[in-house]
């Protein structure tokens, strides 16, 4: 699905992302982890099409980000830190709007929102929702469409405990069809939910296997390569 091939991207003098690799495939929920400054956001941003990069190639099932966007685009489905909606708008309007962004049916809503357990709240004002509720919309519009991938980028950021479980819980759900990257300061999040590691520090993947798994697995190797 994803291919980086020795993916490169510098900001003048600063190298943010330094030959990194990386190569995944349907069914993965890989947690992506490093300290602020480690180069995340750059590199969902290249998958993205946001970032052009450096030196190297990013494809996503074979198509170029940058030169093929809008059919990148269809293919990925993205949850920013910071989710962007309309509080004054309904969900089922926000979602509508999205399917007409997207150039996809109305149809999808109502299998989309009984996907994230939104269709109580379809005909309530995205302000009047709680953050957990927030997030699910989020989660909503960046699956219509029903793209191959998702990236998450601190999707359980802010909540309570009890709605990080759902969210975490989403994510599993979504997982059997699809590829899903999902970056987090939590984690122990990873060891619930990620069957793939990726840490990144200093622009350079240091880790990229299976999540280790027993409690504190993660912290303990994330101290131990990111000094």
């Amino acid at each position: 699905m994803i291919v980086l091939s020795s993916v490169t991207k510098k900001f003048r003098h600063k190298t943010a992302v330094d030959h990194i690799q990386l190569k995944t495939k349907e069914g993965e929920i890989i947690g992506f982890l490093g300290p602020n400054g480690a180069g995340k956001t750059t590199t969902m941003r290249l998958l993205l099409g946001y970032l052009k990069p450096t030196e190297g190639t990013v494809a996503i099932d074979r198509l170029n980000p940058t030169t093929d966007r809008i059919d990148v685009l269809k293919k990925v489905g993205y949850l920013p830190e910071n989710n962007p909606l309309y509080g004054e708008m309904k969900v089922d309007e926000y979602l509508r709007f999205i399917c007409e962004v997207k150039k996809v049916s109305y149809d999808e809503i109502d299998d989309v929102a009984d996907d994230v357990n939104l269709a109580d709240v379809l005909n309530t004002k995205i302000e009047e929702l709680s953050r957990g509720y927030k997030q699910r919309v989020g989660l909503a519009a960046a699956l219509i469409g029903n793209p191959q991938l998702l990236i998450l980028d601190e999707p359980t950021s802010g909540l309570d405990p009890l709605e990080q479980d759902k969210i975490r819980s989403l994510i599993k759900k979504m997982s059997k069809k699809k590829t899903i990257i999902f970056s987090t300061h939590i984690l122990s999040e990873v060891e619930d939910i990620a069957n793939r590691l990726v840490i990144i520090n200093r622009g350079k993947i240091v880790y990229d296997n299976a999540a280790p798994r027993g409690r504190g697995a993660v912290e303990k190797l994330f101290k131990k390569l990111v000094k």
